[in-house]
């Protein structure tokens, strides 16, 4: 009896002790919303994380900064510019785990459907990634489901960066504006 009390209290120690081993290789910096791999051509970076665009009520993360002068008379809002300082979140919920910030600049650029130019700089503040950025400059046409825009550049783990994101919108109110994208991003440094 002593020694299936023996094999039971191993087995059940190791049950418990490999994921707590596993936590201290993973460290401190491990994060659930992005994932490195080392390879041939670099190291290859995927990052998956939310965007949540406020440009309604009492505390907007976007503000129309500039216009033009018919701006107000087009449907697609040919002209306007919008200053950003956005909120990187890890998942859909604003309330879930703040990664980074999108700050920067978009601009309706398209007459005839809704394409926002965008000069963003994504600036991440988790893991090992605090600190880092990817710039992300393109034609974002935000009434399409799925959107391809270049990443450009970057800072820290992402200096020298070049890649895509993948933009999907995930919520929308049509009457605000205010919109949660998802983004899954590919970088290689």
């Amino acid at each position: 009896m002593t020694r299936i009390a023996l094999i039971v209290f191993l087995i059940i120690s190791l049950v418990v002790t490999i994921p707590w081993i596993q936590s201290l290789e993973d460290g401190p910096d491990q994060v659930n919303w992005a994932k490195r791999l080392d390879g041939e051509k670099g190291v290859v970076t995927n990052l998956q994380f939310y965007f949540h665009d406020t440009v309604s009520g009492p505390n907007p993360t976007a503000v129309r900064v500039a216009e033009a002068s018919d701006t107000n008379n087009s449907l697609t809002l040919f002209g306007s510019l919008m200053m950003v300082d956005d909120p990187l979140t890890e998942g859909p919920d604003p309330s879930s785990k703040l990664v980074g910030r999108a700050q920067g600049l978009y601009g309706s650029a398209a007459q005839s459907d809704f394409g926002l130019i965008m000069a963003l700089n994504y600036g991440f503040i988790d893991g090992i990634y605090n600190g880092s950025s990817i710039s992300i400059l393109g034609l974002n046409q935000a009434m399409h489901l799925v959107r391809e825009m270049a990443i450009v550049g970057g800072t820290g783990l992402f200096r020298m960066a070049r890649g895509y994101a993948i933009a999907k919108t995930y919520w929308m109110n049509p009457l605000t504006g205010n919109a949660i994208v998802g983004y899954n991003v590919t970088v290689v440094t």
